[in-house]
């Protein structure tokens, strides 16, 4: 699996200047701003994240984490939980779920579904990603899942 470096973490964070801005809303529900507190810290970070999945009658975006169970946002959320969800025109303190294997498989596959035409590129990314060759099989996926968990936030307001 690998880590983020320095100029990858400067990419990623560049997105959250829209957030500033107040200009979220561009993201839809794509993409999210998730902000949680350090387990050992205690200080409040913030992280963007791609929504594999928005379930509307829920209102529960599912991301996955990409560093796997080890990404610093991950175990600061299984730590403390998160502080708040910046999601399209939305901000809450969402209710935290972590997937199971069955229905993470269901909720990537179906990304991929989506996403059909950038699929090679997406198998090669999550293959890097998972620390081996993803090739979209059934057994991949479960592998891919176990690697790579799916967490699922939704505004507690509305459940």
């Amino acid at each position: 699996m690998i880590r983020p470096g320095p100029t990858l973490r400067r990419v990623l964070r560049a997105p959250v200047r829209l957030y500033d801005l107040g200009l979220g809303r561009l993201f839809g529900h794509r993409f999210l701003l998730l902000t949680h507190r350090g387990r050992r810290s205690g200080r409040l970070f913030r992280t963007m994240l791609e929504v594999v999945q928005w379930e509307p009658d829920r209102r529960e975006a599912i991301v996955m984490s990409g560093f796997g169970p080890r990404s610093n946002w991950f175990l600061n959320v299984r730590a403390g939980g998160a502080e708040e969800i910046n999601l399209a025109a939305q901000r809450f303190r969402p209710k935290v779920r972590y997937l199971e294997a069955d229905e993470a498989v269901e909720v990537l596959a179906g990304y991929e579904r989506r996403n059909r035409i950038l699929a090679p590129v997406v198998r090669r990314v999550l293959g890097r990603l998972a620390g081996f060759h993803y090739d979209g099989s059934a057994p991949a996926r479960r592998r891919l899942v176990e690697e790579l968990p799916l967490v699922g936030f939704s505004n507690s307001q509305s459940s």
